[in-house]
């Protein structure tokens, strides 16, 4: 089965490097979708066949997916200040991988990475396109053998959206965007990573939505994270309470702004919905029971493993 093609798209991201590199520690062939050159260099070695071209270009999708046992899709928007930035890519991309899959002369296996924040739409443009993403592929009944997985908070080694928010906890401060008393699951990368491996290398696993965490039941608070920091970092955390007014005034900025200049923010009023929320928690024992998977890392281990937040660990 080893000897077979997997596809990847998104390979050059966060997560997607981490897949790559334990699929190809694991003896997996992989094929990747590549929009630039340079993007390529981080794995360089680890992906053995890359295809030119992004999830508007057929042809390059039906490239990718060709004679693959699988494909694992990793690629999605996750900035932008309209509905449509989400939709192109989050939706409108999938639904040409999916037609791509579907013209396969061997019909190849799906393994699409959505988001927790799928569970609630009507927070954000982006929570709304991978709901999108998830009805596409439930609407292929039994055309196509698909998984999708709903990640929480995601970090690990490249991380660049909670790293930065780990070292200003390093120094002491923990800014807490919403509610004190909110909760939140966490998974770890390589986490993320076995569960692919697992899935590849079941038989059969039902189709459908999963959502998966990193083991710790009930998730999360704001304090257990900067207890763990604290303990890692040898110095005290506080917790400091974001006026709403300092992240809503240039959230509404690039509202208004990002159409006029061309650029995809980060943080617009719809995230801001999303960071506020105060239950993100969620549970393993669905995807528990159709495949052979436990989390290993948890939240002090994997910050123990993750390079460039605190300097303590990194002496």
């Amino acid at each position: 089965m080893k000897s077979e093609w997997v596809a990847i798209t998104g390979a050059t991201g966060f997560i997607g490097r981490s897949i790559c590199d334990l699929l190809h520690d694991a003896g997996w062939k992989l094929r990747a979708l590549l929009r630039t050159e340079a993007r390529a260099s981080a794995l360089q070695g680890t992906v053995d066949e890359w295809v030119r071209g992004d999830l508007d270009d057929r042809d390059s999708l039906q490239k990718l997916t060709a004679d693959s046992f699988a494909v694992i899709h990793c690629a999605g928007a996750v900035r932008g200040a309209s509905p449509q930035a989400f939709d192109r890519v989050n939706v409108e991309g999938l639904r040409n991988l999916i037609d791509a899959i579907l013209a396969c002369h061997s019909t190849p296996r799906l393994l699409c990475l959505s988001s927790l924040a799928a569970r609630e739409p009507g927070l954000s443009f982006y929570a709304a396109s991978k709901r999108k993403g998830e009805q596409l592929l439930e609407r292929q009944a039994g055309a196509l053998n698909w998984i999708a997985l709903r990640p929480p908070a995601v970090y690990g080694p490249g991380d660049r959206e909670l790293l930065p928010l780990f070292r200003l906890m390093a120094k002491g401060i923990a800014p807490v965007l919403g509610n004190r008393d909110a909760r939140f699951s966490m998974i770890y990368s390589r986490d993320i990573a076995a569960l692919v491996e697992a899935w590849l290398a079941q038989d059969s696993c039902p189709s459908g939505v999963y959502s998966l965490h990193d083991g710790r039941m009930g998730g999360y608070s704001w304090h257990d994270v900067c207890a763990a920091v604290s303990r890692l970092c040898q110095r005290p955390v506080r917790e400091f309470s974001v006026p709403p007014v300092l992240l809503s005034v240039p959230a509404w900025i690039n509202r208004t702004l990002a159409p006029r200049l061309g650029y995809a923010p980060m943080l617009t009023p719809e995230k801001l919905r999303e960071l506020r929320h105060p239950d993100w928690v969620c549970d393993n024992s669905a995807i528990q029971q159709v495949l052979d998977w436990q989390p290993r890392v948890q939240l002090e281990e994997g910050l123990k493993l993750t390079p460039g937040w605190c300097r303590q660990l990194d002496r």
